[in-house]
């Protein structure tokens, strides 16, 4: 029987003491070891970042991209072998940021993965610039005067944009998280979790005390998880009240489905014919 520490590893951990990204870390392993796959059975991608760093702190495949293309190269190994559970861990700057196109592409093609974003609001790697999800007013060592733009807004642009999963935890709530990460596991598609995560050393706006108050889970208000107008209303609601669980859910055809060619299988099974690459080369 698969147990959470089945995924522990010996690299020593340099997140900083207090960080949100231990809990949503744990989270991770419960969500794995409940579902009794063993480390050889994840593979995880991941960007540029502290959320980028989880992968060195979980036993599993994983592939280390470059800051915000970790979505493409999920992508690609989704089709070439979608039956290999794959997570995608990255950060709201990594994420939104640099990958805010990779992000969109996504949502449109709808590859089969589990999109995991640690969302601080802040550049926590180098040392607390504004990010996408900052809001406006945010003062910080690159912005003294204040972030001058409004935030970006992931679970309504998600929403907006036709994603079939989406859904809000917060990092303290971990068996909320776990069951979420199991849930989005099962779907078939795109599954995105934006997770509120707090950032002790460079985020002192958005901290512990601050959510404590203001975070509450939708699942305890019988929301109706196919109701559009009804997420949409959730991920609109202003920072006094922060809904979490899963937002919307609606069953979308999977990319894999929509390439006749991977109806025959992974391509990772397929014999690689030279001759017939070289002469279509030679037709080029």
């Amino acid at each position: 029987m698969a147990e959470a520490r089945d995924f522990n590893c010996d690299f020593e951990n340099k997140w900083c003491p207090g960080c949100g990204n231990f809990a949503i870390l744990e989270a991770m392993k419960n969500a794995l070891a409940g579902r009794g796959l063993s480390p050889k059975d994840v593979l995880m991608i991941s960007g540029i970042g502290q959320a980028g760093k989880t992968p060195h702190f979980l036993k599993c495949n994983f592939f280390h991209g470059l800051h915000g293309r970790a979505i493409p190269l999920a992508t690609g190994a989704s089709v070439a072998d979608s039956r290999l559970p794959i997570i995608v861990s990255m950060g709201d700057g990594d994420c939104y940021g640099e990958g805010g196109n990779h992000f969109l592409a996504a949502v449109r093609r709808n590859p089969d993965m589990t999109l995991l974003i640690h969302d601080n609001q802040v550049y926590g790697l180098t040392k607390g610039q504004a990010s996408p999800t900052s809001k406006r007013g945010f003062v910080t060592r690159l912005q003294p005067g204040g972030v001058r733009s409004d935030p970006l807004n992931p679970v309504a642009l998600a929403l907006s944009q036709g994603a079939g999963f989406v859904a809000r935890a917060y990092c303290v709530h971990k068996e909320q998280l776990s069951g979420l990460i199991s849930q989005a596991m099962d779907y078939r598609g795109l599954s995105i979790i934006n997770i509120m995560q707090v950032c002790v050393s460079f985020n002192p706006v958005n901290t512990y005390d601050w959510y404590k108050d203001r975070i509450y889970d939708i699942d305890k208000k019988g929301h109706s998880t196919d109701d559009f107008q009804a997420a949409m209303d959730l991920a609109f609601m202003d920072d006094e009240k922060i809904p979490t669980g899963l937002i919307y859910k609606k069953e979308r055809v999977c990319f894999a489905d929509r390439v006749p060619v991977l109806a025959k299988g992974a391509l990772a099974d397929r014999k690689y014919d030279s001759a017939k690459v070289q002469a279509l080369l030679d037709k080029v």
